[in-house]
């Protein structure tokens, strides 16, 4: 017995012991973070650093908690250093409002947060919509990874808006169902313990997660608990990859 957990142990790779999962041994996971309110942004950037971790990173221009927007020129170096870390970028829209219907062919029909404002995008608009952010990002990063993929606003879509986006160049990549890390929900229903647990518990193989750069709503930031996440995540055996041109269903 003694001789056979010896010979387990010199096969184990340098660093884990025989218990541990290999690297990659449980799959990869696809981490996609998208603009939000930024209060939290330096952490999470931190963390994922530490843990060696690129994303995918979704932007919309923004409001941030600085008072600014997060594609402005406030935020240069922040995206600079993503981009210099090896971090990828896509498409979010740049008002960050939603997608409500297509009330005829070729026009949907986009709706701020507040319902205050309301557009009909025409396949030109729609192609504006989607290009500004990168441009903006452009502007400031002139040598970031741009992936020809876009994410509706609360990955809410029209079969307009797909269509139209895909004559944009624009292929559109949501999450998966274990994917949603739930940072936008209400903290005092949806604590970060329950959150933390729920996602090391059920997260599977080939997963697209999603989470922001901060929400503003969010009392109890989950960035607090990402750490344990994405430990967790790595000690079951996943590791983390970036979308492709293609994106992930």
């Amino acid at each position: 017995m003694l001789a056979g957990l010896l010979a387990i142990a010199m096969l184990a790779p340098a660093g884990l012991d025989a218990r541990t999962p290999a690297p990659c041994s449980a799959g990869t996971l696809y981490l996609t973070i998208d603009t939000g309110w930024g209060r939290e942004a330096e952490k999470i950037a931190e963390i994922l650093k530490r843990r060696g971790i690129r994303a995918t990173l979704f932007v919309a221009n923004e409001p941030t908690h600085r008072g600014d927007r997060s594609l402005e020129p406030g935020w240069a170096e922040f995206w600079r250093a993503r981009a210099a870390e090896g971090h990828v970028f896509a498409s979010h829209t740049d008002r960050h409002w939603y997608f409500r219907g297509d009330p005829a062919p070729g026009i949907v029909r986009f709706v701020s947060f507040n319902n205050k404002n309301e557009e009909r995008l025409d396949q030109a608009a729609m192609c504006r919509e989607l290009n500004a952010p990168i441009e903006r990002l452009r502007a400031a990063v002139p040598d970031a990874v741009v992936l020809p993929l876009w994410r509706a606003p609360g990955g809410i879509t029209t079969p307009n808006a797909l269509r139209m986006a895909e004559s944009c160049g624009f292929r559109h990549q949501g999450w998966t169902s274990n994917g949603f890390l739930g940072d936008e929900l209400n903290s005092d229903t949806h604590p970060n313990a329950v959150l933390r647990d729920r996602a090391i518990r059920s997260i599977r193989d080939g997963e697209v997660l999603v989470m922001h750069w901060g929400v503003r709503s969010r009392k109890e930031p989950y960035a607090n608990v990402l750490d344990d996440v994405l430990a967790g995540l790595q000690a079951r055996g996943f590791c983390f990859g970036q979308l492709s041109a293609e994106g992930r269903r």
